[in-house]
């Protein structure tokens, strides 16, 4: 059977880890490793260890750590819940799928930031897996002010071997079939 790896890129409540979760119960045999998920368990049980400033290397490493468990000891499709929104990142992540066989998906998240701002403004969400934000308006104004950089960039087509992009909740369920026939045919 070919594994699928299915990317989701995207801001901060642009829909991912719903997307993810609606995948997941649509896609049999497949997992969502969500980083959100990893920052929540460090925060809550090591502070301590989390790193006092730069990259939060015990929440990849972590997460490194269950994607490589997922890739050589199950035979899960995978759905990979973050932002990947660098263009540098992201590729060396598809790189390294596309080297151990799994057909890659990459699914873009194109959420107008107006939508994005009201989702915000009413989330319910824990704050827990923050480390350097205090609320989800500063992470999507970071988020805003990063997509000026070179690197920041939304996939394009060639990036993976399918690239769908959400526009709005209409889109969602079409993308989540489409997948799904990709993992049967």
């Amino acid at each position: 059977m070919k594994r699928l790896v299915i990317i989701t890129v995207g801001k901060t409540h642009s829909g991912k880890t719903t997307f993810a979760k609606a995948l997941e119960q649509q896609l049999h045999h497949s997992i969502v490793i969500d980083q959100d998920n990893h920052a929540e368990f460090i925060n809550t049980h090591y502070k301590s260890l989390l790193p006092k400033q730069g990259p939060n290397t015990i929440k990849y490493d972590i997460t490194q750590t269950i994607v490589d468990y997922a890739v050589n000891q199950t035979n899960l499709h995978l759905i990979l819940c973050n932002s990947n929104r660098s263009r540098k990142n992201r590729l060396d992540l598809l790189r390294h799928f596309h080297n151990k066989g799994f057909i890659s998906v990459l699914v873009n998240f194109d959420i107008p930031d107006h939508v994005l701002q009201e989702r915000v403004a009413n989330s319910q969400r824990t704050k827990t897996i923050f480390r350097t934000a205090s609320s989800f308006e500063e992470v999507l104004t970071r988020q805003q002010a990063e997509s000026h950089k070179s690197d920041i960039t939304a996939p394009i087509e060639g990036e993976s071997e399918y690239l769908y992009v959400i526009k709005n909740n209409d889109d969602f369920y079409s993308i989540t079939e489409r997948i799904v026939e990709i993992a049967r045919s």
